[in-house]
């Protein structure tokens, strides 16, 4: 109902604007799934002020990140690279030109929440930015009820409490008496709202990390209170779910062998602890919005809004994140632009393609080292396309087609989904002797664009990657 009624409001039109755009919001959120938006069809979290900035721009159903854990994914949408860092920055660029480029919270990787305590820059690029500023947070060291859901801890005392670089910190939550003023993410939106107050008469490039809800899952009570675990209805998991997926394309973190797989009660906790954060990160993008309103600069503003990756939180019994499955690949991505209708669109798009598209938007030059593509004719038109398929990368690469979903592993293994009949991929078909024409066409469709985008496809067996957030 609440995806019906954002596409019914889709008819608002914002203020058109002759010529290219004078300034950039871009708006960053750390392991955010785009199935629990309410504008991607979610009905129990509650994302007002993203639902409302979808009905004003251009809602992307089918974007895919190209790295699946936090440090590849945002290297790679800021240099629209795949595997590098060649050639100049998307905010790198913008400063060249002329733009006044700030960087606020976690743009770049960061640890969370190693940087986040310390206050430090993480893997920030320092060339991109005029000016940079982190916010610095008490993560799971914030008085209040604290939880540790895969040890069964549950506790108010600060001693012993999982943190930066510890095994379990992963599945720490904190609720807390408080109107959320001290956490990194409500202290990013007041410093981007006050330099939107004191840059706005000069050409921008203002980029806004949020790092909710990666974990540590903490906010004030107050964002917990409408999702009692209780009532949260957990992913479906068919019997005998694993039996065909490759020893390659398990995650990491599974029910089979973390704690976590032992409290199915915890396992609802966390994503009210999820749905939490999302909502607090939410209301501080509303924050930043309202104050680009109020003064009077939507009009020459594109804004976008995009999450680094997707995350597990059971699905498959799985958690977490590098992963190639659609809950870790598939990411929120709406682009809000003067002179643009509302719409949605289901063009296969990918992270490496805000650049070359805020480039456009902007009318400078797009650098010969940009991978990516422009989506200002999917802008202009929902129904056009840039692309065919959608690659993602991690200890092998997964190729999004219109129909198929494939993944080849490192050591050759494969899994193969329909998308149309199996959305939440629990056949993998590439078993599946009916299907060897298909999987015949997409390897040698996966081979022909690695070798478009310069990457070779290893042939030895590699290591999955480790989650490197700390």
């Amino acid at each position: 109902m609440r995806l019906l009624l954002a596409t019914l409001a889709l008819a608002v039109v914002l203020p058109a604007y002759s010529g290219s755009i004078r300034n950039v919001l871009l708006l960053v959120s750390d392991d955010l799934k785009a199935s629990v938006l309410g504008c991607y069809g979610d009905e129990v979290c509650q994302t007002p002020n993203l639902d409302r900035l979808a009905r004003e721009g251009l809602v992307f159903s089918r974007a895919y990140c190209q790295g699946v854990w936090c440090a590849p994914s945002r290297q790679s949408f800021m240099y629209s690279r795949y595997t590098d860092d060649k050639g100049i920055n998307l905010a790198e660029h913008f400063k060249n030109k002329g733009w006044y480029s700030a960087r606020v919270g976690k743009i770049y990787h960061m640890r969370v929440p190693g940087d986040i305590i310390d206050g430090t820059h993480g893997a920030d690029v320092a060339s991109s930015w005029t000016e940079r500023f982190n916010s610095q947070g008490m993560e799971a060291h914030t008085p209040g009820d604290y939880a540790c859901l895969n040890q069964n801890i549950f506790t108010t005392e600060l001693e012993g409490r999982e943190s930066t670089k510890m095994k379990n910190r992963m599945f720490v939550s904190v609720s807390y008496e408080g109107d959320g003023s001290d956490q990194p993410d409500h202290k990013t939106a007041d410093k981007t709202i006050e330099l939107l107050r004191k840059h706005g008469d000069k050409p921008f490039f203002i980029a806004a990390g949020l790092v909710r809800p990666h974990y540590p899952n903490v906010a004030p009570e107050h964002y917990f209170a409408p999702y009692p675990w209780q009532g949260i209805e957990l992913p479906e998991v068919p019997v005998n779910d694993l039996d065909d997926i490759p020893q390659a394309g398990l995650a990491k973190t599974k029910n089979a062998t973390n704690p976590i797989g032992q409290y199915p009660d915890n396992q609802k906790r966390m994503w009210s602890a999820y749905y939490a954060t999302v909502t607090f990160m939410d209301e501080q993008v509303g924050r930043i919005i309202d104050e680009l309103d109020r003064l009077g600069l939507r009009s020459s503003t594109a804004i976008v809004f995009l999450s680094d990756h997707g995350y597990h939180l059971g699905e498959h019994t799985f958690w977490q994140k590098s992963n190639l499955h659609e809950e870790v690949t598939r990411v929120p991505l709406i682009i809000s632009a003067p002179g643009f209708n509302p719409a949605r669109t289901d063009a296969l798009t990918e992270l490496v393609d805000i650049y070359p598209t805020l480039a456009e938007l902007a009318g400078l030059p797009i650098p010969a080292s940009v991978q990516g593509k422009s989506l200002v004719p999917v802008l202009r038109n929902p129904g056009a396309t840039v692309r065919d398929a959608a690659l993602s990368l991690n200890n092998g690469f997964s190729l999004r087609e219109n129909q198929f979903a494939y993944m080849r592993y490192t050591n050759g293994s494969e899994e193969l989904y329909d998308m149309k009949k199996d959305p939440k991929q629990f056949s993998n078909l590439a078993v599946n002797p009916e299907y060897a024409a298909t999987l015949r066409k997409l390897r040698a469709s996966l081979v022909a664009r690695l070798k478009a985008e310069g990457i070779n496809l290893p042939e030895k067996k590699g290591k999955p990657a480790d989650d490197h957030s700390m």
